[in-house]
């Protein structure tokens, strides 16, 4: 029985409030408007900056459906889609591609006008939700909401991939695999017999070292904290770790030590820490070395460092899901990783049931998992 054009009930993981385990609850999910499309979510993953909004660290209105990086098929669409139709296996995107407004049409930029992720208001283009639960309007999260069985994204915010992809290891193109391998090749650039120094380990800073690594990177060290982490990020291509607690000084002097005292040619932060950020910066070679900002800083927070640092001619950038125009590029990784040309599998520790998806977040917290991918039942 087809439910295009009709209020859809089915369950979604609903972040009430900030710094409470998610309820899975029965929402409504409306139907899509004209330009809109209604997904049905096969698999999506948890992310950092999933947990930054329950943490209270990434500002976000609630309460509110998270998740954003996810594969599906789509349900039924609004007036006026033409891109894709009912069936057509998706990504959701995040960061959308309108193709019209200043970074679309640039050939430098990635991170479209249409995104609802700086004052982000939680709400579609017309300014109201499609999500309802007990009475009350749910909010959506950048462009996408994926913690749901069923979410409604603008036309500008979905890509169409292979139809034999599967969706519980390409949902990672929808972000965590994205931005990290982009920020390597994209944003960084890095060059072939180059330096570079990661700094996080988890899903994104792994797949900052598997960029390096098909750049062509002749070492590539891995910073963390959390040892557990070394062995994957080797068998993925970093060259040696290091724990920043094994030391009394501070890293970036210990990353100028290990580089003969010129300091790396590209650091990379994709943790979302301002005092990381400022460290990267300095381990990074003082005249033409490159820090990249991955990880997302906290609402509001500032950052103070040495201009000195900038004066001697360091670079010092942000990058945006790996610098990639999503629409166009996302297709692509997928038939790249359907070509073999990277490994997905490796970042996944864990495969869960959608129910117990607040077990997904606290092997998060407690850095058991790199990515852990809940399953939404057929």
């Amino acid at each position: 029985m087809s439910t295009s054009g009709k209020v859809i009930k089915c369950k979604a993981a609903v972040a009430w409030e900030p710094k409470k385990p998610f309820s899975i609850e029965e929402v409504e999910v409306a139907p899509p408007k004209a330009q809109e499309v209604r997904i049905k979510i096969l698999a999506t993953g948890i992310c950092r900056s999933d947990d930054h909004v329950m943490s209270g660290a990434f500002a976000m209105p609630f309460p509110i459906i998270l998740g954003h990086e996810a594969a599906g098929v789509v349900e039924s669409v609004g007036e006026g889609v033409t891109y894709v139709k009912p069936g057509d296996k998706v990504i959701p995107l995040f960061v959308p591609q309108c193709g019209e407004c200043n970074s679309c049409v640039s050939s430098k930029g990635n991170l479209c006008t249409k995104n609802d992720l700086g004052a982000a208001c939680g709400l579609m283009n017309d300014g109201t939700t499609r999500f309802t639960c007990k009475g009350k309007q749910i909010h959506q999260f950048a462009s996408t909401s994926t913690f749901t069985e069923y979410t409604v994204v603008h036309e500008t915010s979905v890509a169409k991939i292979d139809a034999v992809a599967p969706p519980e290891k390409v949902c990672l193109i929808g972000c965590g695999f994205s931005t990290g391998y982009g920020a390597a090749l994209n944003s960084a650039k890095v060059e072939r017999g180059s330096t570079c120094a990661i700094f996080g380990l988890g899903g994104v800073g792994l797949s900052v070292v598997m960029g390096c690594k098909a750049a062509g990177a002749s070492r590539i060290i891995g910073v963390d904290i959390n040892k557990g982490k070394f062995a994957k990020a080797k068998e993925l291509g970093a060259t040696e770790c290091i724990n920043p607690q094994d030391f009394t000084k501070p890293i970036e002097d210990v990353l100028m030590e290990l580089t003969g005292g010129n300091g790396v040619d590209y650091s990379f932060e994709v943790i979302g820490r301002t005092d990381t950020m400022t460290a990267a910066l300095a381990s990074c070679h003082q005249n033409y070395g490159m820090s990249v900002i991955v990880g997302v800083p906290p609402t509001a927070s500032q950052i103070s460092y040495n201009p000195m640092l900038l004066f001697t001619g360091r670079t010092w950038k942000g990058s945006v899901f790996g610098g990639w125009k999503s629409k166009d590029s996302v297709p692509k990784l997928v038939a790249d990783y359907m070509g073999k040309k990277f490994n997905l599998d490796a970042l996944i520790t864990h495969t869960l049931p959608f129910d117990k998806i607040n077990e997904g977040f606290e092997l998060l917290r407690a850095g058991k998992s790199i990515r852990t991918v809940l399953l939404i039942a057929e």
